[in-house]
């Protein structure tokens, strides 16, 4: 027996019970464990006990034990909304193992928060890493900036780096980073028609970036292009990818693949012209055009779907409302128009979880969120920004709009924990030994302040907010840690399922 994995145990009454490990004891509880935990068996008890090596990250390991029947051989489906401060990232890791595990990275914030992520949760597993996909939904930094670590460190790989098709070059302003815009004789409508769709169109824009240049993005793409281990780059869109039954899908991961599991693309939807090639409509000024075409994707696995919203805005979830609802403007609100618009477009958009568009920004429409209608919301924001991200208004109407009584709303920054005045006696103890090594020069007690400055530097956060979502596509699950940070009290989850009329429900 090599491994297992945390299952979802009943209790007496027949509810989900919390799960831990134990000493050898098997009394004494020292860590709570969370479903689908990747479990290595070094052997199995008669007393019905798995002895285990645990050791999440690869280093330190501990043999701790497990009841068997609190154990399973299938593994859920994970995605990780990861904490990284302003932005988007989350990693999905498919429930296949060993050589048929499928790891996609969409988006990464701007921090090395994804980039650390990445090393911890795959360090045991091996010494270089090759990931299915690598998606940045749009060029704006706190999505792409995260991977600029990623893509430079050789021991990291992507089989495919995907974006929106609109790519920030060096030189000029505004939409004259994406080629510029054009306007459509026949219409009047501009588009941005030079869009990158291939590896040559990355090498064309990218591939003579000097190690010196600051444009950030073409910087990131430079490492991608340079780095052996990275297979192709495409444009990901409705439009491209794997087309089958009229629908994108991320390719690899389409309902023919039989996967068990397959992920949608929604967003972009280019629009082609005279001559049948592929153009993004403007969508208002230069951010509302990027963020608007992000690439949005549904996750379907068994009685579940989660939506990934990208940086959409107001213009462009009206656009895609349109196109998935019929309607060749949008219709004003209450009328008849309108209604049978959002419950067309529900058939492409409706979702039991969301990933909230743009951080939790105001600037989404109601008519999106009546047509996604999820149970659960996550918002991924961050501090020390000045667009009070994730918005109180916002928030609210998440949840009026959301599905059921009481919709989950999660936040990676309201779930964050962080200290408050924990080193106010370590700065008191550094000014009395700065002053005493003034008085008198002493190596110890130098290098004692360096080592306490170097503690009094180190993050203030406790527990980050990150929010895991586990699902087998009857179960789903979203948890987060306690802002305690015990390891034997560790989790705080959320349990849904169908029932038997098909209405998704809370798990108590």
């Amino acid at each position: 027996m090599d491994h297992r994995f945390v299952g979802l145990p009943k209790d007496a009454r027949g509810r989900t019970a919390k799960t831990y490990l134990y000493a050898a004891n098997r009394k004494t509880r020292k860590r709570q464990v969370l479903w689908g935990d990747w479990l290595q068996v070094t052997s199995e008890q008669p007393d019905g006990w798995l002895e285990v090596l645990w050791s999440p990250t690869g280093t330190n390991p501990e043999t701790l034990y497990i009841a068997k029947d609190h154990t399973t051989d299938e593994r859920p489906l994970e995605i990780v909304f990861l904490d990284v401060g302003q932005g988007d990232g989350a990693v999905l890791i498919a429930p296949e193992e060993d050589l048929g595990e499928a790891v996609v990275v969409i988006d990464a914030g701007v921090s090395e928060h994804m980039y650390e992520f990445l090393l911890k949760r795959f360090r045991s597993y091996n010494t270089s890493f090759k990931f299915r996909a690598a998606i940045i939904t749009h060029p704006d930094i706190d999505h792409y900036g995260g991977f600029e670590p990623i893509f430079a460190w050789r021991n990291f790989g992507f089989e495919t780096v995907y974006q929106n098709g609109l790519v920030e070059r060096v030189g000029g302003d505004g939409f004259d980073k994406l080629g510029g815009k054009v306007k459509d004789a026949a219409t009047g409508i501009s588009y941005v028609g030079d869009l990158a769709m291939s590896r040559a169109d990355m090498e064309r824009h990218f591939g003579t970036v000097g190690a010196n240049e600051r444009q950030a993005f073409a910087q990131t793409m430079k490492h991608a292009l340079d780095n052996p281990n990275i297979g192709d780059f495409a444009m990901l869109s409705a439009r491209h990818g794997t087309q089958e039954d009229g629908r994108g899908w991320l390719p690899g991961f389409a309902p023919a693949d039989q996967r068990g599991f397959s992920i949608e693309v929604l967003g972009p939807v280019p629009e082609p012209d005279a001559a049948g090639k592929d153009r993004l409509r403007v969508l208002g000024d230069y951010g509302e055009t990027k963020n608007g075409h992000s690439v949005i994707l549904r996750l379907h696995y068994g009685d579940f779907k989660i939506l990934f919203g990208g940086d959409l805005n107001e213009k462009a979830e009206k656009y895609l409302l349109c196109h998935y609802g019929g309607e060749a403007r949008f219709p004003k609100i209450g009328t008849p128009a309108y209604d049978a618009m959002i419950a067309k477009a529900s058939a492409r958009l409706r979702s039991d979880l969301m990933k909230v568009c743009h951080h939790g920004s105001e600037k989404v429409t109601d008519a999106f969120l009546d047509a996604v209608n999820p149970a659960a919301f996550v918002i991924s924001s961050g501090d020390e920004e000045g667009h009070i991200h994730p918005r109180p208004d916002l928030l609210g109407r998440l949840g009026k709009r959301g599905r059921g009584d009481a919709p989950v709303i999660l936040s990676t920054e309201l779930q964050r924990s962080v200290r408050e005045a924990e080193d106010e006696k370590l700065v008191q103890s550094l000014q009395s030994a700065v002053l005493k090594l003034h008085d008198r020069p002493d190596k110890a007690l130098r290098d004692r302040i360096i080592n306490d400055i170097w503690t009094l530097g180190r993050s203030n956060v406790t527990v980050y907010g990150t929010v895991y979502v586990k699902t087998n596509g009857k179960r789903l699950i979203a948890a987060f840690r306690i802002e305690t940070g015990s390891e034997i009290e560790k989790w705080f989850t959320f349990e849904y399922a169908l029932n038997a009329a098909g209405e998704l429900v809370r798990v108590e």
